[in-house]
């Protein structure tokens, strides 16, 4: 007779945790920035999570000047980049378009422009499209996830719903809306 050993982690609620993301939440921001970098909290995080993807969504078009679009991690002390501050310009990007964390911290975010037909897939050093990371809050501070962007529109016009996947790895790890 064959013995299984099965493993299911369980979050905080006692319940069973299943595949690499379980978790996903959203957040919706409408862009006013005003010729000036701009930093849009969007995911407070809790303990040690691994994120497994983070994206957002055009949701509405975007005005003609968005540029260094960039992932950051803000302890209200330090700001440590998930993706290169140098960003990515989405600069009058429709509606649909996509902008991810596809690589290592050192790279850009990338666009995923539905101007014409597009995909995304890994590299050869690659396994998936999506480069997971982890990170902690920092104790006794507000430890954010934050999208920063540069403008010279006055203001800025557009919207974006942002997304992260994560995985919890301490018993408090969450995310949740900024």
């Amino acid at each position: 007779m064959a013995t299984l050993d099965g493993l299911v982690d369980i979050d905080s609620n006692g319940n069973p945790i299943y595949g690499d993301s379980p978790f996903k939440v959203s957040k919706h921001h409408t862009f006013v920035g005003s010729n000036a970098t701009v930093v849009v909290p969007i995911f407070t995080l809790t303990g040690s999570v691994m994120i497994t993807r983070i994206w957002g969504e055009v949701t509405t078009n975007i005005g003609v000047n968005h540029t260094a679009a960039s992932f950051r991690i803000n302890d209200q002390t330090a700001q440590v980049y998930l993706t290169a501050v140098g960003g990515v310009a989405l600069s009058a990007k429709k509606a649909g378009c996509i902008v991810a964390k596809t690589g290592l911290v050192a790279a850009a975010a990338v666009l995923i422009d539905n101007a014409a037909g597009a995909i995304a897939e890994p590299t050869t050093l690659q396994t998936n499209v999506f480069t997971p990371v982890v990170v902690t809050k920092k104790t006794a501070a507000v430890t954010q996830i934050e999208y920063r962007y540069a403008t010279t529109d006055t203001p800025t016009t557009g919207a974006m719903t942002f997304y992260v996947a994560y995985y919890p790895l301490s018993s408090d790890g969450r995310l949740v809306a900024a």
